[in-house]
């Protein structure tokens, strides 16, 4: 038999995944311990956890770290939207309510990916087709009155406004924000 290294990504599967969402018992507590473990016990056969050399917990995103998934997944927009010559900007707001709204403590981030399809890209798709976007341009996303905005600011002849866009151009390899404007 040789060596293996195997993940899970979620507890001891889906059912694994409900328990651990359940509420700890008692006063103190904010998350339970040590279900996880009964879990596997109850999944796999003894045989199977015994060829397991160990077991690695995760913690919940912090908000933080959502803000930079969020960040993420525009500038992956960004960069597929490059050959349209389309640049994005978020807001405070809108960058706010898609970190709150995109992820679930549960999944984890996996439902931000599906947000930003119905939110962002399906509105963008008019746009980039037949209305504002069809030669390029710049969308500020920004968010009012409990949805998110589109705006589509006038720019230059190249299609770029004052070194807008994620700023990936230029070399020191960290991976930058998206602009952010004031809404």
């Amino acid at each position: 038999m040789r060596p293996a290294a195997r993940a899970a990504a979620a507890p001891a599967g889906a059912a694994g995944a409900a328990e651990l969402a359940k509420p700890p018992i008692g006063f103190a507590r904010t998350e339970r311990e040590g279900d996880d473990e009964e879990a596997i016990k109850r999944m796999f056969a003894p045989e199977f956890r015994n060829r397991l050399d160990a077991g690695i917990r995760f913690a919940a995103l912090s908000p933080e770290v959502i803000v930079r998934v969020v960040d993420k997944f525009i500038i992956q927009l960004e960069e597929q939207l490059a050959d349209r010559n389309v640049t994005i900007e978020l807001s405070a707001a809108a960058r706010t309510w898609l970190a709150e709204n995109g992820y679930d403590p549960t999944y984890g981030a996996r439902p931000l990916a599906r947000l930003i399809q119905e939110e962002i890209k399906k509105p963008l798709a008019d746009e980039l087709l037949f209305g504002k976007l069809a030669k390029g341009g710049r969308v500020q996303v920004g968010f009012k009155d409990g949805k998110l905005t589109f705006s589509f600011p006038a720019s230059d002849a190249s299609g770029r406004k004052g070194g807008g866009g994620s700023g990936r151009r230029g070399g020191s390899g960290k991976r930058p924000r998206v602009p952010e404007y004031a809404s």
